[in-house]
């Protein structure tokens, strides 16, 4: 059944998960009492009410000359600062401290940027150190780039960032609209700015109240789209763009045939960076509205751990090399990694489901538990359609995954609880002879800045009887 409905929801598109836990019941009830969900929050009594946040703005500026040598100087005390904490052994903040304080008096320069130059050797010791526990090769890090990093000193005054050069002098970096934008929120504060040749980053903090969920929602990553949502209603987010963008890069890249590594390899990082920023772009508008839908309905999203998928498609599988390209080309990682912060950003909980809770998610029926079935190669029309042949249905894969994430991360939310605080669930065990009706919504076209042009005249599609 089709019908179309205005304003339903936003949507887009489908990858896979895996099948239900055998004999598990499914809660698709809410707590008695309250009727809500419980925060993180309130499952530790020493958590306090809000949580800090934090995220960064970045934009680009013009550099002066002096500016250029501080940013050297500064990578210049962190090369020496690494160099004795190798030869010391020292990889802690306070023995590097100790070690390098006065080694770097020579440099003039403000007394609080030594101390970053400290704190940022610190790191790249300590991440060598955790490689080499790991048993991973490594080298000797070394400081590359010229940046600068501080936390003190630094000022924000009418739209413009005051960064401390020594003598009670500042240089100014006029700040474009869209931080002005971000900085003007109630409550946030700025933790520190980092300066490279080229651009400023601004760290922002905030303290937020994480929501009371009502329910759960999951999210499901697939190559040409993310599906959003549960049993009563499913989104989907086209990323198919982000495939053809992916595909084009390969064949621009594979086009240069000059036999000097240098030059290919700067083209290679030049395209690279130009389909990172276009898909990151995409992926900005999804997930903005994925977790504003989970925001509003008081959702919390449920994510499935996928991590080493990418082995499934490395060389010697025989899998075809356009293939191989496309799926490891897949941003699954970024798409995680925005909805994670800016789900933070909001108050907004994120359950992370464990590889064991993930199997099954997309082959096991949501409905009654009978392993799904694959179309044939030749049925066009049943090509994202998995059967079950117990129900005598043909499932929506992606509509069944998140189907069945949503329902595991509102058994995980149900664990969680403090003992004797149990509310009454209604379950829907294997053989339900009833199907819910699930809402599916086609997002409407993005725009460049990500808000969708119209919510009127999405397609609704009804699950027949």
């Amino acid at each position: 059944m089709e019908q179309l409905h205005p304003k339903q929801g936003i949507g887009a598109s489908g990858v896979e998960s895996a099948p239900a836990v055998a004999n598990e019941p499914v809660f698709i009830g809410a707590r008695s009492g309250t009727g809500s969900l419980p925060s993180s929050a309130a499952n530790a009594a020493e958590k306090p009410d809000f949580i800090r946040v934090s995220k960064s703005v970045r934009q680009n500026y013009e550099p002066s000359e002096e500016v250029l040598n501080l940013l050297e100087t500064f990578r210049m005390m962190t090369n020496d600062c690494v160099r004795i904490g190798l030869a010391n052994n020292a990889s802690s903040l306070k023995r590097l401290s100790l070690l390098c304080y006065k080694e770097l008096s020579r440099y003039n320069i403000v007394s609080y940027y030594k101390l970053h130059a400290i704190s940022r050797a610190a790191g790249m010791l300590a991440s060598r150190k955790k490689s080499i526990r790991r048993g991973m090769p490594t080298k000797d890090p070394y400081a590359v780039r010229p940046q600068l990093v501080s936390c003190y000193g630094f000022k924000v005054v009418n739209g413009v960032l005051k960064v401390p050069l020594g003598e009670r002098r500042y240089f100014d970096v006029p700040l474009n609209g869209h931080t002005q934008n971000v900085l003007s929120e109630v409550g946030l504060k700025v933790r520190s700015f980092t300066l490279t040749a080229s651009s400023v980053s601004l760290t922002v903090c905030k303290e937020v109240k994480e929501i009371e969920c009502t329910r759960t929602a999951g999210l499901d990553r697939n190559l040409r789209n993310l599906t959003y949502g549960d049993e009563g209603r499913v989104v989907q987010y086209d990323l198919s763009k982000a495939v053809k963008i992916a595909g084009t890069t390969r064949e621009i890249v594979g086009s240069f045939k000059r036999n000097d590594v240098r030059i290919r390899r700067r083209i290679a990082s030049k395209y690279g960076r130009r389909r990172r920023n276009r898909i990151n772009n995409l992926l900005n508008c999804a997930t903005k509205q994925i977790v504003e839908e989970a925001y509003n309905g008081r959702e919390a999203i449920v994510l499935e751990d996928i991590k080493g998928i990418r082995s499934l498609y490395a060389r010697g599988n025989a899998q075809g090399g356009a293939f191989r390209g496309r799926m490891n080309s897949w941003s699954f990682g970024e798409a995680q990694r925005q909805v994670e912060y800016k789900a933070k950003w909001r108050g907004v909980p994120v359950i992370h489901l464990t590889k064991g809770e993930t199997r099954g998610t997309t082959i096991g029926c949501a409905r009654c538990g009978e392993r799904l079935q694959v179309a044939q190669k030749d049925d066009v029309r049943h090509r994202r359609q998995l059967w079950c042949p117990r129900c005598g249905r043909w499932v929506d894969r992606d509509v069944n995954a998140v189907t069945n994430l949503s329902r595991r991360g509102r058994l995980r939310f149900d664990r969680s609880l403090p003992e004797g605080a149990e509310g009454e669930a209604c379950e829907a065990m294997k053989g339900n002879p009833t199907t819910p009706a699930i809402l599916r919504v086609d997002a409407s076209k993005m725009t460049r800045r990500g808000i969708p042009r119209s919510y009127l005249n999405q397609r609704i599609i009804l699950p027949s009887d």
